[in-house]
């Protein structure tokens, strides 16, 4: 018998294996488990990794979606759907793709120690679907997108060498989750085919702990350990010892051992075991996240123990009225979705290093949670979770939408139920894992089903709190759901100025249990091209290269990171503010950023502040984002952000305070553009407790010292701790001295402004609203919302501007180049002018930033030559007549029009005069057309039923 190699009781499995690829789904027919594979393959992997399956082409089926395939039609796209140049927008690019069976084969040697054990096959995760044969006879079949898939092999395996045969179909078939789901789509991590993490054969007692469950019991400082016990052979007598061990904490110790002689019948026996952690019993939370090993062993008479070890947490995470509580104490959910975007490998990573680096990225931005929508991670994630004190929200593999649908009798309304079953058995001792739900936006007969499906899991395990799923605003509410992960209030009502003093509060109150707002934010930013050489894994960045190349082909390549750092700019912008106004809602719970890094999928939606990979994309730093992402958080009320000289700045200060009582005196300064204080003070010293809506005092600072247009900044903070916060306000003069110039204004072409021109004078031509090039192209003050491409041009359309804060037509009206509050009614509903018929290489004195699938050259204000005279063109309402309630459009007319009349206004680039005349008399020739209304018919993918 040839040498095994195996460690105790474990035979790794990692390796080569033979291989075939099955398309035909011949390999069961032609009986493929009697002969040998003739392709080889690396296993843990997928076959994405090892390069099998087939190219990419048009014809590609995909598992997901496509809402906007304008791309397969588009001309101006045609360069990118040719063999050799195929640059999908949709979603990241594999280097090979494949759905349908493929086999996989490993010779293994079986040692004679291993006789009448009972012998396990242990795939850690395999996608999706597992059938085992073992020498030619069939063991089963498993189908599991969130468990390992573990195959009974005693009796049916001895001493030796034996053959395993596993046929892996990775196909949408009867059981359908949804083709959007992000444990199956192509949208995130990829259908992938393959076996990933541990594959083992183990070996151990035909009487063996089956399963052990810890409820932790606060009240008691008891741990009541449940075990289940399975016994092959007659009824024996045995007993179980359980012991714990402090870890993760600087304090050590272990608890003193328990022991319970117990009988174990033939089948199954359930025990329980009482467990007293003592009067120094440590909890568990995200700031003390106190860990205990617990060793359980089960000894009958002189056979070798079976031994279990797990890690647990003594924690009780509840819902309490409105409130979520962790041990008794309130705390507010900060958190980020997780959609699992893996681009290097394709799947979630499954050792604990690289989860170790997500969730301390996650802290350094002042999260505490992650909701993983419509999947479940590996154990690995939830060991990282535990250590780092991250509050998990679990989801079932599914998004039962788009051709799925829930309570409609189909086989995906069972599989629910087995798989979070799975989910609580494998995961549920873990202290992270706090909030379970079946997953994301369902179809079909909802609210029947999922009322069932919460009340199922209240019966059965108080370990965590549960939620028929995460849903938008639209979708009907579960009745009985312990807490809400809604979209009904979310958001910021920048239609009107921007203030501080609003909340959430109206739309909440139909709410009695805990509100956490669903995929909060989905403000993008510009795509970072430098991210294209990170791609060095079995994805390739297409999207990308074709979102550069359009770029290139319009003429702006060298404004890419231009463009990158103004929209990130904004972006930050509207999280803070978007966050803000939660926190400073009376009886909100928490938000899920969609989310803290990038989404690659879903026609590209670059949200995150940080990449897919978690990278920094160079715009905010985690010291400066936790300063409003934080368990405490300076806020103020304020009823606007731009002022005039003659006003009194006015701000309430509160405290959002989740991370301990504290008794503090907060301090505040307000500093000017050069650094200087110009006011500052201490208030009164309070008692702030676990709760936010807590009030500091009132910041009231007249302004009529300054006298010049500054940028001003208060910040609060929370002395002799990290904890501070800052917003940016503007003050202009009250009263602007008149300009005098021979600028001719004008809010049209007209007969007189062509004369003023062809005299070689100056003209400011007032566009505003007769913008007729461009009128298609919506611009708001926030950013594109997720990608224009998945809600098919659904406006706004552009992400901010950019412009030259150095450049002398803003002497008078300083700004810091990209879209602040100041900005905000000058922008507001005005229209952007589409140069597409002036010379690529002209640039717009402010430039709004085109969505990334059109990459228009746009202008908002304008200078140019024409014949012998100068214009500035501008779409904003800007004129000699602004009213006093529009200070920073007043004090940007006044800039303007001094620069118009200084020796510095001499535009260098000439424009004909038609040329500007046809942005408000000729369309656009370039338009978004969608060509059809969904996705062609035959790249659809196709539930299989049989």
């Amino acid at each position: 018998m040839p040498p095994v190699k195996k460690a105790g009781n474990i035979i790794p499995l990692a390796g080569q294996w033979r291989f075939q690829i099955d398309s035909t789904d011949k390999g069961i027919g032609d009986k493929w488990y009697l002969k040998q594979l003739g392709d080889t393959i690396h296993l843990p992997g997928s076959m994405a990794e090892n390069w099998k399956g087939n190219n990419i082409t048009l014809k590609t089926k995909w598992t997901g979606s496509i809402y906007d395939s304008s791309w397969y039609y588009n001309p101006r796209m045609a360069k990118y759907r040719q063999p050799g140049n195929l640059k999908i927008p949709f979603w990241l690019t594999p280097h090979k793709h494949y759905t349908g069976a493929a086999w996989y084969q490993k010779d293994v040697v079986i040692p004679a120690d291993w006789k009448s054990k009972r012998v396990v096959l242990f795939l850690e995760r395999p996608h999706t679907e597992t059938k085992l044969w073992v020498d030619g006879e069939e063991i089963g079949m498993q189908n599991s997108l969130v468990a390992p898939h573990e195959f009974d092999l005693t009796g049916k395996i001895s001493p030796g060498k034996h053959t395993l045969s596993i046929c892996i179909d990775n196909r949408i078939k009867a059981i359908n989750v949804g083709p959007d789901s992000h444990s199956i789509t192509d949208h995130t991590q990829g259908n992938w085919n393959g076996i990933v993490g541990k594959i083992e054969l183990h070996a151990g007692a035909t009487t063996w702990l089956d399963d052990v469950q810890i409820y932790p019991d606060l009240k008691d400082k008891m741990a009541h350990v449940k075990f289940t016990v399975k016994n092959d052979g007659p009824e024996v007598n045995g007993k179980i010892t359980v012991i714990a061990k402090l870890s993760n904490t600087k304090l050590q110790g272990s608890v003193p051992s328990a022991v319970k002689p117990c009988k174990i019948a033939n089948g199954v026996t359930e025990i329980m075991v009482d467990l007293p952690m003592g009067d120094k019993m440590q909890t568990w939370n995200e700031f003390n996240p106190a860990l205990y090993q617990l060793t359980a062993k089960l000894v009958i008479g002189n056979a070798p123990a079976d031994t279990k070890q797990l890690t647990f947490g003594m924690h009780e995470f509840k819902a309490e009225g409105r409130n979520f509580t962790i041990n008794g104490n309130p705390v507010f959910l900060r958190g980020t979705v997780n959609n699992c975007e893996f681009p290097l490998t394709g799947y979630a990573p499954m050792i604990e290093k690289e989860w170790d680096r997500i969730f301390a990225i996650c802290k350094a931005y002042g999260l505490n949670h992650m909701r993983f929508h419509s999947w479940c991670p590996p154990e690995a994630a939830f060991d990282a979770a535990d250590k780092a004190g991250i509050y998990l929200y679990v989801e079932g593999p599914s998004w039962a939408n788009h051709g799925s649908g829930l309570g409609l009798g189909r086989p995906i309304d069972q599989y629910i139920y087995d798989e979070t079953n799975r989910i609580s058995k494998v995961y549920g001792n873990h202290p992270s894992f706090c909030m379970l739900g079946y997953g994301n936006e369902p179809a079909g007969k909802q609210v029947e089903y999922l009322t069932k499906f919460v009340d199922y899991w209240k019966a059965k395990d108080s370990r965590r709190i549960y939620t028929g799923g995460a849903v938008g605003g639209s979708w009907p509410i579960i009745p009985n759901n312990e807490f809400m992960v809604r979209a009904d209030a979310r958001g910021l009502n920048w239609n009107q100025r921007p203030e501080s003093n609003s909340d959430h509060s109206a739309k909440i109150a139909k709410f009695n249990v805990p509100y956490v707002a669903h995929e909060v934010g989905q403000y993008c930013a510009f795509p970072d091209f430098k991210e294209i050489k990170k791609y060095t894994g079995i994805y390739r960045a297409k999207n990308f290269e074709l979102f550069q190349e359009d770029l290139k082909d319009h003429g702006m390549a060298d404004e890419a990171e231009k463009f990158l750092y103004a929209t990130g700019k904004l972006q930050v912008l509207c999280y803070k503010h978007d966050m803000e106004k939660m926190m400073r809602t009376p009886g909100y719970s928490g938000f899920q950023l969609l989310s803290l890094n990038d989404y690659p999928g879903q026609g590209t939606a670059l949200v995150g502040v940080l990449n897919a990979f978690w990278d920094n994309k160079g715009y905010v730093t985690p010291q400066q984002f936790s300063r409003f992402c934080n368990s405490t958080v300076p806020l103020i009320l304020t009823e606007k952000f731009v002022y005039t000289n003659n006003e009194t700045l006015k701000a309430n200060v509160e405290l959002f305070n989740y991370t301990r009582p504290m008794n503090a005196a907060l301090t505040w300064k307000l500093t000017n553009d050069q650094h200087q204080i110009i006011a500052q003070g201490t208030f009164d010293r309070k008692s702030y407790n676990l709760n936010n809506c807590q009030q500091a005092g009132e910041v009231s600072v007249a302004l009529s010292n300054i006298t010049r247009p500054t940028k001003l900044n208060l910040d609060v903070a929370v002395p002799n701790t990290t904890f501070s916060n800052n917003w940016d306000f503007w003050v202009y003069p009250e009263k602007i001295a008149k300009v005098n110039t021979d600028v001719y204004y004008t809010t049209e072409l007209d007969d007189k402004a062509r004369q003023v021109l062809a005299n070689g004078g100056k003209v400011f031509l007032n566009g505003a609203g007769k913008v007729v090039k461009g009128k298609e192209i919506i611009q708001n003050f926030t950013p594109v919302f997720w990608n224009t491409s998945w809600f098919k041009m659904r406006p706004p359309h552009t992400l901010g501007f950019v412009c030259d804060p150095k450049h002398p037509i803003f002497n008078d009206f300083p700004n810091s180049g990209y879209s602040e509050m100041n900005w905000w009614d000058i922008l507001k509903k005005a229209q952007v002018m589409h140069l597409e018929e002036f010379p690529k290489s002209f640039r717009a004195l402010v430039q709004p930033i085109d969505t990334w699938f059109m990459n228009r050259p746009l202008a908002f204000i304008l200078e140019a030559k024409v014949g012998k005279g100068s214009i500035i063109v501008s779409s904003a309402d800007l004129s000699p007549d602004i009213d006093s309630d529009r200070p920073a459009a007043r004090q940007l007319y006044y800039s303007i029009m001094k620069y118009m009349a200084s020796p510095q206004f001499k535009p260098s680039v000439e424009i004909p005069i038609n040329t500007i005349e046809n942005l408000f008399s000729k369309p656009s020739k370039e338009v978004f057309i969608s060509y059809t209304n969904g996705a062609p018919d035959e790249l659809k993918p196709k539930a299989k039923t049989k």
